[in-house]
């Protein structure tokens, strides 16, 4: 048995379960193969099982004369995430179900006969009524809740195939089963694909009949109003009172050019006859063939007159006579001009009157052509209500020619394929002997070795004392001869230990004048202390010293006394005189509890190591003291998170009183540490009294001793 007695806080000894098991390891070793040995036997008892599996791809599947616009339609449709689960559904459907087992003749077959296959447990559960009897079902529902529970169908994950597994004691009808059910499934669908054909030519057939007397109707419908108001079609597309209009508009505005035309042609003329200019230059004039022969013989004459004046005086009769003609002659085309300027005004005048008409016409035609834009509202109607009928007519016939095509077995293939049919096993599928071997040996070793470990655990012989006592057990054989401080709910008032102080104080100055109790008979030393916070395990100390630095002085003495022990502590330095500081790490440089309060400095960099032992302190820093208590309320924050790292948090404040150290935590069953190596009677008293009136009932009173870090440090040593 381990030297642990029941008052002492201890832990588990992994190395003794260890050793414990190591020394038992030929019973482990034994009990283990009794283990596999049984898993082997067991195994091979076991009927085996075997497993086959057949996998269906599910695609669209057209004959080759379709269209691929349909393929590419019952593709979409096909290839769905939920159409794929439909599938698996109907693999497992009761139907299929039953066609399997109808054609495969496997209600013959022991094997899926629950009936038959009974056992003595099955049948003492069913005589105390614990499971239902299986002769209660019909034989063709006990064979296909057995076919079912050796069935398996499943999709793939991340494809459109569809796998179908079987289980059977007979290799042979695991591989036949997945097979049947495949071509039963491919059989199945190119049915309902050839029922569908079927029902659609069916139904189409009246339906195709019944369209083809509307589509007539509506034609003749179409046809008698048209008639009836005068809507006659044209090669436009229009109707006829429209066309015309059309072509009287087109008409007059010819009719109007034309009128125009003559205006200008006639006053172009006019005013030519008008102010005695040559008209050689109009068109309607040169273009005129008599005036071409006058304007011909009028030159002719004056060709002649200039020759003859060259060689006969002018008034030589022959010059008289040319000049005679040529007078003649103009007369003659001023005539024929009029002539021309009274057959274009007379077309102006012929121009007018045809445009008068056409404008009496315009207006009959355009009332007539309004008069038909309201008629033919009501053709429009019938016309689109008779392509409407012809168009669903067109696709009835379309689709009633598809279906009929499609009546042959053979052109209506399933919309799924085969690709890896079953094959009969040669391995069976269950039991595995080996893995079921393995796996039981692992497991009666894993439990044997943890049964083992519990009866060490419960026998004492691998537990074993904690840190925190065995350093108890160090000081007391180091002939340390200190009084523990008690606990608090055992603590002596105030007003006692002050009293027994006295006494002891008043016994040692009768033997001895001016000398001072030794700090290993003081029951409130530093050492004494030390050692009542390492029973205690308090997670955070907060020593007030209203005496001053001295107090502060022991405060650290305890910090490395605490260190020196074994135990992780932290001395946090909250004093307004920073003295902690300077006794731990020689100088006030440090960042510490202001710049972490003011953001100026890491958590991590504030905490520092003493330079005279193991333990760490954090400074009182370098920042605004104002400044970082407005950030006071984050203490506590800080206090925990240093709990949770050291074994004790030891917080130095100083001449602090309720309410500051209140401002610290809000817990009562802090350890509180008056630390005064000269006690004061009237400030002992006062803080005593403060403290266990605000509810702190765990205060502790810490005099005497030396307060020297350095020789703190080589006592515990020694």
């Amino acid at each position: 048995m381990s030297g642990v007695t029941g008052n002492q806080d201890v832990d588990i000894d992994l190395a003794q379960l260890v050793r414990g098991v190591w020394a038992r390891r030929l019973k482990v070793v034994a009990i283990t193969l009794l283990g596999a040995g049984v898993a082997f036997a067991g195994a091979k008892m076991i009927s085996p099982k075997y497993r086959s599996e057949t996998r269906i791809l599910i695609e669209p599947r057209a004959p080759a004369f379709a269209t691929a616009q349909a393929t590419d339609a019952n593709a979409g449709q096909l290839l769905d995430e939920l159409n794929i689960s439909s599938q698996v559904q109907l693999l497992q459907s009761a139907d299929l179900i039953k066609q399997v087992i109808s054609s495969q003749k496997l209600y013959d077959l022991p094997e899926f006969d629950a009936a038959a296959n009974s056992s003595a447990l099955g049948d003492i559960l069913i005589a105390l009524h614990l499971k239902k009897s299986p002769l209660a079902n019909p034989p063709e529902e006990r064979v296909i809740d057995a076919f079912v529970e050796r069935l398996q169908v499943y999709q793939v994950p991340g494809s459109r195939v569809i796998g179908i597994t079987f289980t059977s004691k007979d290799p042979a009808l695991a591989a036949t089963i997945p097979n049947a059910m495949a071509a039963a499934y491919l059989a199945k669908q190119s049915g309902a694909k050839l029922d569908s054909n079927s029902e659609a030519t069916r139904w189409l057939e009246p339906e195709i009949e019944n369209l083809r007397t509307k589509v007539s109707d509506a034609e003749q419908k179409v046809a008698e109003y048209r008639a009836a108001h005068g809507l006659l079609p044209t090669n436009g597309g229009g109707n006829f009172q429209t066309q015309q209009l059309n072509d009287v508009s087109a008409e007059l505005t010819r009719v109007r050019g034309e009128r125009a035309n003559a205006e200008a042609r006639a006053q172009s003329v006019r005013n030519a006859l008008s102010s005695g200019e040559a008209s050689d230059t109009l068109q309607d004039i040169m273009s005129s063939q008599s005036i071409q022969r006058l304007k011909g013989t009028e030159s002719g004459l004056q060709s002649q007159i200039s020759d003859l004046q060259t060689s006969l005086l002018n008034n030589h009769p022959r010059l008289k006579s040319l000049r005679a003609q040529l007078a003649d002659i103009k007369t003659q085309i001023r005539q024929e001009t009029q002539k021309i300027l009274a057959s274009i005004e007379n077309e102006a005048k012929v121009a007018t009157l045809r445009e008068q008409e056409l404008e009496q016409q315009s207006n009959t035609v355009k009332a007539n052509s309004a008069q038909a834009g309201e008629d033919e509202v009501g053709l429009n109607a019938l016309e689109r209500e008779a392509a409407a009928q012809r168009q669903l007519l067109e696709t009835y016939l379309s689709r009633f020619r598809e279906a009929a095509s499609r009546a042959d077995k053979n052109s209506s293939p399933a919309d799924a394929r085969i690709v890896s049919t079953a094959v009969q096993p040669v391995d069976p599928y269950f039991p595995k002997v080996v893995p079921i071997v393995v796996v039981a040996a692992l497991a009666t070793f894993i439990m044997t070795s943890i049964a083992i470990m519990l009866a060490e655990l419960f026998s004492g012989r691998a537990l074993r004392p904690t840190s925190g006592t065995e350093v108890e057990e160090r000081v007391e054989q180091e002939t340390v001869d200190v009084v523990v401080v008690a606990a608090p709910p055992a603590r002596t008032p105030a007003s006692s230990m002050l009293a027994v102080q006295h006494e002891e104080q008043e016994e040692q100055q009768d033997e001895v004048a001016e000398e001072r109790v030794p700090e290993e008979e003081n029951e409130f030393s530093i050492a004494s202390v030390a050692h009542y916070l390492i029973g205690s395990r308090a997670p955070l100390a907060i020593a007030i010293s209203p005496t001053g630095d001295n107090g502060s002085a022991a405060t650290v003495a305890l910090a490395r006394t605490l260190a020196s022990a074994g135990s992780r502590v932290v001395l946090v330095d909250m004093t307004g005189s920073g003295h902690p500081t300077e006794l731990m790490a020689q100088g006030r440089s440090l960042p510490g509890v202001t710049d972490l309060l003011c953001g100026e400095a890491a958590f991590g960099d504030t905490i520092h190591g003493d330079y005279l032992s193991d333990a760490h302190f954090i400074p009182q820093g370098t920042s605004d003291m104002r400044r970082a208590m407005r950030g006071a309320d984050r203490l506590s924050l800080l206090l925990d998170a240093l709990s949770s790292a050291y074994d004790l948090v030891l917080v130095e404040s100083g001449a602090a009183d309720v309410a500051g150290v209140s401002k610290l935590t809000q817990s009562k069953t802090v350890e509180i540490i008056l630390s005064m190596p000269e006690i004061v009677e009237e400030e002992f008293v006062a803080a005593m009294t403060s403290f266990e009136e605000a509810g702190y009932e765990r205060v502790v009173l810490m005099s005497g001793g030396n307060t020297d870090g350095n020789a703190t440090v080589a006592q515990q040593a020694a």
